[in-house]
């Protein structure tokens, strides 16, 4: 066993595993993993730069995560950062705080590595499984970007584009800084043409239909997950290789796009940060089912955080 961490500081949170890890045999086990919305690429669609307060919420959560590091012992830790930081013009200042904290450098990745990532640890433990067949398609739906993969064992065909959870609600449902609450039919279907283009830009190098298994993944997925199970409060157990529906999907995805911030807010299973960008990243899982013919989702808390921890080991 290999003792790793591993962090994944997307634009809409950061996510720490400590994990020990045993390549032989592909067990990876949790030490200790966590997430903290830092809302890092807040405003970076609009302006091209990350705002000084959320450099300071993610340089706190950095903080936070380096003292688990060093008393967990961790031998390696890779830090990789997504979307926002890859996007915004001063990321200089973000790969400076986060050196200064945790004494490794960020990187940068790309879309393409990042989707290899999720891939990894989304089907790792996929593998030997009869009742779902190949070849997976992996979506991994974050802040700013949703990652499309295509494989069986290794991919096959990888796709980044710009149709996040966050960079969807900032461009359409934001006006003088306040969320529209709930949308208008007219917002959602200025989101829903957004994520069109993305899928048939995505489509061009990724055969999405050729998939047989759909793996969702990240926490609009999860979150849809958590309240198709009709949970009392988050559990990430019962969340991971759960099964949800097309239809149950869709009736999720209206109910929340619908509702007000209030109503969304009282789902127990709902993170305080996910209320006001859960309805375009439900609408991206929508979308996607849809273009795809897919009956249900196979739900993966495992995701690029795992792969990250996997590349370390």
């Amino acid at each position: 066993m290999t003792r790793v961490a591993a962090i994944d500081c997307g634009t809409n949170s950061i996510r720490l595993l400590v994990a020990d890890a045993d390549p032989a045999t592909g067990e990876l086990v949790d030490l200790d993993r966590r997430m903290t919305i830092v809302r890092l690429g807040q405003g970076v669609d609009r302006t091209g730069r990350l705002a000084p307060d959320a450099l300071e919420r993610t340089f706190a959560a950095c903080r936070e995560y380096a003292t688990i590091v060093k008393d967990h012992g961790a031998e390696r830790l890779r830090f990789v950062a997504t979307s926002a930081s890859r996007d915004a013009e001063n990321r200089d200042d973000f790969v400076r705080g986060v050196l200064d904290i945790l004494g490794v450098e960020p990187e940068v990745i790309s879309g393409d590595q990042e989707a290899e990532f999720s891939f990894t640890g989304a089907t790792k433990e996929l593998t030997g499984r009869d009742d779902l067949a190949k070849p997976y398609l992996v979506v991994d739906i974050g802040g700013g970007s949703t990652e499309f993969v295509v494989g069986e064992d290794h991919v096959r065909a990888a796709r980044s584009v710009d149709i996040g959870c966050v960079r969807m609600t900032e461009r359409h449902l934001v006006h003088d800084g306040v969320v529209s609450d709930p949308p208008t039919p007219e917002q959602v279907a200025a989101i829903r043409a957004d994520i069109e283009a993305a899928l048939d830009l995505a489509e061009e190098s990724v055969p999405l239909r050729e998939a047989r298994t759909l793996v969702g993944l990240a926490g609009s997925v999860t979150t849809i997950a958590a309240i198709a199970l009709d949970l009392a409060e988050y559990d990430s157990e019962a969340i991971h290789h759960s099964r949800v529906s097309y239809d149950r999907v869709r009736e999720i995805t209206e109910r929340l796009l619908s509702a007000t911030h209030a109503e969304r807010a009282a789902i127990p299973s709902m993170h305080p940060g996910r209320v006001d960008v859960i309805g375009a990243g439900a609408l991206v899982l929508l979308s996607v089912m849809e273009r795809i013919g897919a009956d249900e989702v196979v739900v993966s808390e495992h995701d690029i955080l795992d792969g990250i921890a996997w590349s370390v080991a």
